[in-house]
């Protein structure tokens, strides 16, 4: 289904108000949370629940029939509502992206919604309510910053270039990751999210990850392109379209980067 303009400013718009209204929450409640493990290995706060239950409820009020994929859902599972009476939009929310930040009063973390039509992310936003920056694109146009264009950078790999790489990366790839680290400065500030809204504004060359969720990179991916970037697997093969009704906790290995930068960190990967 195309979605006009008009209709995507109105997907913005709420993404936009439901992101600050959940991480203006989550980071007055910072001093106070309390942490569980689900799932064996991954770390989540009553605050995660909380502001994604304040998210889903935000845009239910001007979108009732689309679909929600959510990071928390009962039991450690996702939280999963298909879209109905005709609706093909699919909104992807992760409500705190940094969870592990934000439990230890770190305040690199984030709030990351997208809106997906046709299994393409056409709507992002990304907000981190400690510093006020919101990161925001609709797929067609340009990706701003507090409301002012953003571009990806043109620099390459150099000594002076930032890159941000994620945690947990297989031993068969490790060699190939500190070749790369040789070439530029590492970053790593714990939120996927953060990181990909970074290589849109040209902060980073690239953010590359080994064991992102969708929730992770549906906002940022719409964002890096629409900012003139490029997000694909290690393999160079797109990510997008994906199969909204069967997606779930799928790992994708991503390269979001600039397109300078693309093949040659792509072909640092080889093994």
């Amino acid at each position: 289904m195309q979605l006009n303009k008009i209709k995507l400013t109105q997907v913005l718009n709420v993404a936009l108000e439901a992101a600050k209204i959940a991480g203006d929450r989550a980071l007055l409640a910072i001093e106070t949370v309390d942490i569980s493990i689900k799932n064996g290995n991954e770390m989540v706060t009553q605050m995660d629940l909380i502001c994604q239950k304040s998210i889903v409820d935000y845009i239910k009020k001007s979108f009732p029939n689309d679909g929600i994929i959510g990071e928390e859902g009962d039991n450690g599972n996702t939280l999963k509502q298909n879209p109905k009476n005709g609706s093909d939009i699919w909104w992807v929310i992760d409500p705190i992206d940094g969870t592990n930040n934000y439990a230890h009063k770190i305040m690199d973390f984030t709030v990351s919604i997208a809106a997906m039509s046709g299994g393409e992310p056409v709507v992002g936003v990304i907000y981190a309510p400690a510093t006020n920056l919101a990161f925001t694109a609709i797929k067609g146009d340009r990706a701003r910053l507090n409301s002012k264009p953003i571009t990806v950078s043109n620099e390459g790999l150099t000594k002076f270039s930032h890159i941000a790489v994620g945690s947990h990366f297989p031993k068969d790839y490790q060699a190939n990751i500190i070749k790369l680290l040789e070439k530029v400065k590492f970053r790593n500030f714990g939120s996927t999210a953060l990181h990909l809204a970074y290589v849109a504004g040209g902060s980073l060359i690239c953010s590359l990850s080994n064991q992102a969720k969708l929730w992770d990179i549906a906002a940022g991916a719409v964002l890096i392109e629409t900012a003139g970037g490029k997000v694909t697997d290690w393999q160079g093969n797109p990510i997008f379209p994906i199969e909204m009704a069967s997606c779930n906790k799928e790992n994708y290995r991503i390269i979001a980067s600039n397109k300078i930068t693309h093949s040659e960190i792509r072909n640092l990967l080889r093994k």
